[in-house]
């Protein structure tokens, strides 16, 4: 049999206190101007974890610690059903080079509840508000 790759996204979920780390998109796009946890496509044969350390890199030119999966959830994309992990993720400092944000914020699940937010980002939002709660 041979093994078929699972087409799968990360998204790295920084908490400080009872904030998220967020941040929006550039325009242009399908998720141009929207909210978001950072990540993104996993690039065979990386790991999700390097796929959130290189994310990281390229997006804010910042270093990161990978911690656990917290959250998941399935959703299609271009009809495509695809996988999306969320990690536990330390920022290793906050002076960021942005390539693809114009800004940046800590938000608490209710606000983040209330933004322009990535629609695949938000089916983590249940599992999320179980983690933070804990």
């Amino acid at each position: 049999m041979e093994f078929q790759y699972q087409p799968r996204s990360v998204a790295g979920i920084c908490i400080q206190g009872n904030t998220l780390f967020i941040a929006k998109r550039n325009s242009g796009g399908a998720m141009g101007e929207r909210w978001e946890f950072p990540g993104g496509k996993v690039e065979p044969p990386e790991s999700d974890q390097e796929a959130l350390i290189r994310e990281y890199q390229e997006e804010f030119g910042v270093p990161i610690t990978v911690g656990p999966c917290i959250a998941s959830a399935v959703f299609e994309h271009h009809h495509k059903t695809r996988y999306l992990y969320a990690y536990l993720v330390e920022l290793r400092q906050q002076q960021f080079v942005m390539t693809e944000h114009t800004q940046w914020r800590w938000a608490t699940l209710d606000e983040i509840e209330k933004l322009p937010f990535a629609d695949s980002d938000k089916k983590l939002l249940t599992d999320l508000y179980k983690y933070v709660r804990k």
